[in-house]
């Protein structure tokens, strides 16, 4: 069973940046199309940012020009870079593949964006 770990969240001020690491325990960012999610409390898991097992990446319009999805196959692991962050984007990231059947759920990264 695939398991997934997501890190690098944290407490920034709005147009402060951090970057989101998922390691895989095995190969999947090659096989797999995977995405990036974001979740509130109480809300449905929304896909923000793609990037297909071929390197074809796609961000959500909510984030496009601050958000940057990318991999290292080599090391198991996908990153999100955002940049220019808003209150709005106080939520818990998650990794997983684009589509179901999705892998268990990590515990996620909580990011909170102070205004």
């Amino acid at each position: 069973q695939v398991q997934l770990v997501e890190s690098g969240g944290g407490l920034v001020q709005a147009g402060g940046s951090l970057r989101l690491s998922c390691v895989a325990s095995e190969d999947v960012f090659s096989n797999r199309d995977m995405g990036w999610y974001r979740q509130a409390p109480g809300t449905q898991r929304e896909l923000i940012a793609v990037i297909t097992k071929r390197g074809v990446k796609d961000v959500a319009d909510s984030v496009k020009g601050r958000f940057t999805i990318s991999r290292d196959i080599n090391k198991n692991t996908m990153y999100l870079q955002m940049n220019n962050l808003k209150p709005e984007d106080t939520f818990v990231y998650y990794c997983n593949t684009r589509f179901y059947p999705y892998f268990t759920w990590g515990r996620g990264t909580q990011v909170t964006v102070s205004s």
